[in-house]
């Protein structure tokens, strides 16, 4: 068994991580300053380092004695990150390039990066694969590629081990619920229980590739233990879906406002995953009405059926 520190572990995905590898019997420590993470998702059994990742200082003692870090921890917002640029990327670069230090240092053998989909900006077809030019839309998106390419530095010339994630709309159980910057599913659940007409920006027709939480937990695990990959690798960890607001908002259910498409926003987004396949394995296992239900129904909300 090994030992492994996750960023962000007492997040939403973090926190899912944690709990599986707990399940698969590794030692887990957490390092998070609750910033966004929330001291009910930290799972028993783990080791806190509560600290801010912008700090190298602080963080370095986490790092000792430990085979692999999933760096999850990040200030995960489009609109956040056009409202404040500065902030953003001091947490999402700055924290970064501290978290692959301190890998170095301590002689961490490898690091599984969260990385974004939104990299991919504006594609002329889907799905999007990792051979495509990016395009990032937002200093968000810019920030999340920005920490794809420190990654690939420190392995060409320190020796760290990395592979980076690109996320495709994750959901699923701990989905941050709180503050003005949540994921959509959150917004049409907090909407559907007040009572309130569902929120879309735009058309309807911006498509998503929703990928559950536990199959993104899958594709870490397997980034960490393949030995197929480790140089620098960026690979899609999404479901392969293709999914419009319009299809969701109609499986909630009841009265639909539509508003401008926001900056920032991509239109359309579906992974292409036949190399995270090849490279690693990976397989997801939850389809989308499936997820979607359990997630409705854990509030009290009823999917309605097609």
């Amino acid at each position: 068994m090994s030992t492994y520190l996750i960023t962000g572990g007492a997040g939403f995905i973090g926190s899912n991580l944690a709990e599986e590898l707990l399940r698969q019997g590794h030692t887990v420590r957490i390092l998070d300053n609750f910033s966004t993470g929330k001291r009910e998702h930290l799972q028993s059994g783990t080791q806190l380092f509560e600290v801010d990742f912008t700090n190298l200082e602080a963080i370095k003692p986490a790092f000792q004695g430990v085979d692999g870090v999933f760096h999850m921890g990040a200030l995960p917002s489009v609109p956040f990150s056009i409202e404040h640029p500065i902030e953003s990327t001091k947490i999402n670069i700055l924290g970064t390039v501290n978290v692959l230090e301190a890998c170095r240092l301590a002689k961490v053998k490898r690091v599984v990066y969260s990385a974004s989909s939104s990299a991919y900006g504006i594609q002329p077809e889907l799905p999007q694969r990792v051979d495509m030019p990016t395009d990032p839309l937002s200093p968000y998106a810019l920030q999340k590629l920005t920490g794809e390419k420190f990654c690939q530095q420190y392995a060409k010339h320190f020796g760290v081990e990395t592979i980076s994630l690109r996320y495709f709309n994750v959901y699923g159980p701990r989905m941050n619920d709180t503050g003005a910057y949540v994921p959509v599913f959150t917004f049409f659940i907090r909407q559907k229980l007040a009572g309130q007409p569902l929120t879309v920006f735009g058309d309807g027709e911006t498509s998503r590739d929703f990928t559950h939480v536990s199959d993104v937990v899958q594709a870490n695990i397997l980034a960490m233990q393949s030995p197929n990959v480790g140089h620098g690798e960026v690979l899609n960890a999404g479901a392969g879906g293709n999914i419009t607001l319009n299809q969701v908002v109609k499986l909630f259910g009841g009265p639909v406002q539509y508003l401008p498409f926001r900056e920032g926003d991509v239109p359309r987004s579906q992974a292409d995953i036949s190399l995270t396949r090849k490279l690693i394995g990976y397989e997801p296992k939850i389809a989308f009405k499936d997820g979607l239900r359990e997630v409705l129904k854990s509030h009290g909300i009823v999917m309605i059926e097609e």
